[in-house]
């Protein structure tokens, strides 16, 4: 990454501006503290229930905890959720990433929500703009999204919760690592205006990758301001994030293999190749209850504005002859408007309801062209962009409506019983225009598509607390989902003028969720089954990757995850699953001859998952972390016919505590294993590779600390 003067002294000036020398120093025993677990979320239904008696899968990892683990990203923070792998890079960059859920590896299949507002949810998660700094705590649903989130996913939910504004800690980090990458962020309260309460968040980032021409650098600035207004209380967020980067590229596969033509971590694209994103997201939102058991009303009005230049290219032959390389320039501009107004009941001391409304506006444009090009199979001296002149010009305009009614109830009639039942009516329209002007042959293909549905979705669920003794206890619980998403578009060139039809999903699910030894010993495991209609999937047309809707899938699985608090210091997390992900109904072309795939496993889903890892976090004194994380075998292709063994990737890292410092060196991939983990959807027949080995030095310094979230409970408590 060719990373200019002015972005370096932004960063020093951000540094600065997140280190105040006023900074009150901390206490001796505040620096490095843990804080109870955190066994509270809030995503199942918007209210506050603890994770034991939620009939749902869902895990809830502390900010505390990502910072004892020394875990930056989303691979790292969810190394131990069961049932879900996280592939860092993919078709969005080194800075984002293909999440797998109940075994299925879509970047969209999945609902990205920060502080309760769904995060690109109109169009495709955003996740290249992630950033764990200051975060307080992470939730993650696995599952089909609930009815207060509307029609954007069917088997997961990860919500990033960010300090609020009244938080107190003042904090300052450097990170350096392998090829020269090094990071800086500082989150600081500033000073309070009346009772207006600020917070202030920023991190500079510069990451260089082992792959020929690939990194990314990546800045963001929060601001999150709180201001109590009559007897309620107003939020506002700021968040500007810009990100640029130097893409890689995805290795080929010939026949079964990926082939031993290409290099390994050689670069194909051309000279001057980027991704670059610009991102400004503005909220704001007022909570009021109505007496101290009154009803709760909340409302939150966000925007989101994000623009957009990509320039890349990929191998289409692997022959040493040209053309054996296409390429596309596209800029892009979506904006979203997402508004959310429910209220919360509680009609009784047994009964709480959940009632609302929500519209979600997305508005995208792109414009770009195609060509052809040539590039040795090492990468070596590839074409620049001046000498490659577009084949095409291709405009795409995309205008989406989510809209939905919905409510929720939560009844307890005695102690040892819980329900839930959730529904929603949704409406959901989109219009699409296209217009594609081929210059060699003067091709016009230019259309309109419009699609209305008026659908409704819900859920159920209950849970039985079958033993409870103190803080043990033992709760079963079972739930069914119905729900369905509009089909995914990614404004690449190869997007056609049809709609394709919404994806369904009838999801079931049981559990045992448990809580032994004081709470210390915490196990949960979970059966699920999901039938899938109308999945998009990316189909090869003529050498060209299409989107297209895949008949009917069946998701089946077993997940189990457990927790053990050995001591205030000490912990074992440990994580396993089995997944069998299968086409059900599926004709596809293959050389033009149609195949059915009924029987076959999906794609790049691994049969079996797990990992598990023992973490040493005093206050003060050494600390020290390792683990370990497996993926089965899985297949390449959806014919099935090319099997990628298993792997795992080992982690690991040590430090030193003082009262206000911390030091730390943590490495990643230590056995430096390069198996295939994501599977391109621009690239025919391409594959992500692991990232290797990566060793980062950090430096962290609290110069006060604050309260510990409001959010946080006593182990096993109710």
């Amino acid at each position: 990454m060719r990373v200019k003067s002015s972005r370096l002294e932004l960063a020093a000036g951000l540094l600065v501006l997140l280190t105040p020398a006023a900074g009150a120093p901390a206490a001796a025993g505040d620096a490095g503290t843990v804080p109870a677990p955190v066994y509270v979320e809030v995503t199942t239904s918007r209210i506050p229930e603890h994770v034991d008696v939620v009939p749902a899968s869902v895990t809830v990892i502390s900010g505390e905890e990502l910072r004892n683990r020394g875990a930056v990203d989303l691979r790292s923070a969810l190394s131990f959720t069961a049932g879900i792998d996280i592939s860092p890079g993919g078709d969005g960059g080194s800075a984002s990433s293909v999440p797998e859920f109940w075994g299925l590896r879509e970047f969209d299949a999945f609902l990205l929500v920060v502080d309760g507002v769904p995060w690109g949810g109109a169009f495709n998660p955003s996740l290249a703009t992630i950033d764990l700094a200051d975060v307080e705590r992470i939730e993650v649903l696995r599952g089909a999204a609930p009815v207060m989130y509307g029609a954007t996913s069917f088997v997961g939910v990860i919500q990033i919760l960010r300090r609020g504004a009244a938080s107190g800690e003042t904090s300052a980090a450097f990170r350096a690592g392998s090829y020269g990458s090094g990071a800086l962020s500082g989150s600081t309260p500033l000073p309070a205006w009346g009772r207006f309460t600020s917070r202030l968040t920023g991190t500079v980032e510069q990451q260089n990758q082992r792959d020929d021409r690939t990194s990314f650098d990546r800045g963001r600035l929060l601001w999150r301001g709180g201001l109590p207004l009559g007897t309620g209380q107003l939020h506002f967020d700021a968040d500007a994030t810009w990100i640029g980067q130097d893409p890689s590229s995805p290795h080929p596969r010939v026949g079964t293999d990926l082939t031993y033509l290409v290099p390994l971590d050689s670069n194909h694209n051309p000279d001057d190749s980027h991704l670059r994103e610009r991102r400004l997201f503005f909220a704001g939102g007022y909570e009021r209850p109505f007496g101290s058991t009154g009803p709760v009303w909340s409302s939150t009005l966000a925007f989101t504005r994000s623009d957009r230049s990509d320039f890349r290219g990929f191998l289409t032959d692997v022959v040493p002859t040209a053309p054996n390389a296409n390429g596309f320039r596209l800029g892009a501009a979506t904006a979203e408007i997402y508004f959310d107004s429910h209220v919360e009941v509680r009609a009784a001391r047994s009964v709480r309801i959940v009632a609302g409304v929500d519209h979600l506006h997305g508005l995208g444009t792109a414009r770009g062209g195609d060509f052809d090009y040539f590039v040795p199979l090492d990468g070596q001296n590839p074409p620049s962009a001046s000498q490659l002149p577009s084949q095409a010009d291709v405009k795409i305009r995309d205008r989406r409506e989510f809209a939905g009614a919905y409510g929720f109830v939560e009844w307890t009639p005695i102690d040892r019983w819980l329900f839930e039942l959730g529904a929603r009516l949704n409406r959901t329209s989109e219009s699409r225009s296209l217009h594609a002007l081929e210059f060699p042959t003067n091709a016009l293909t230019a259309g309109e598509d419009r699609r209305e549905v008026t659908r409704g979705s819900g859920s159920a669920g209950i849970t039985w607390t079958a033993w409870r003794s103190g803080a043990n206890a033992l709760n079963l619980y079972a739930s069914y989902r119905d729900t369905y998403k509009p089909a995914a578009i990614d404004f690449g060139l190869d997007s056609e003028i049809e709609i394709l039809e919404p994806e369904t999903a009838q999801s079931s699910e049981a559990g045992v969720k448990g809580s032994f030894i004081g709470g210390k010993l915490r196990p949960e495991v979970s059966v699920f089954t999901s039938d899938l209609e109308n999945l998009v999937v990316t189909q090869n047309s003529a050498g060209v990757p299409m989107l297209t809707n895949a008949g009917k899938e069946r998701l089946r699985g077993a997940e189990l995850q457990v927790a053990w608090a050995f001591t205030r210091n000490l912990q074992w997390r440990g994580a396993w699953s089995f997944h069998d992900a299968t086409f059900r109904d599926f004709v596809t072309d293959f050389g033009g001859v149609a195949t059915q795939l009924s029987g076959n496993r999906v794609e790049m889903s691994a049969r079996t998952m797990g990992g598990t890892g023992l973490f040493y976090s005093p206050d003060r004194g050494w600390i020290g972390s390792g683990q370990v994380n497996i993926v089965g075998n899985r297949y390449l292709n959806k014919r099935n016919t090319a099997l990628a063994p298993s792997y795992a990737a080992w982690s690991g890292g040590v430090g030193y505590r003082t009262s206000r410092w911390e030091y730390r060196l943590d490495g990643t991939n230590l056995s430096d294993q390069r198996p295939p983990v994501a599977e391109s959807e621009l690239g025919d027949g391409q594959y992500y590779r692991l990232p290797p080995l990566r060793v980062v030095f950090s430096v962290g310094y609290r110069f006060s600390a604050g309260p510990a979230p409001a959010s946080s409970a006593p182990a096993g408590s109710p």
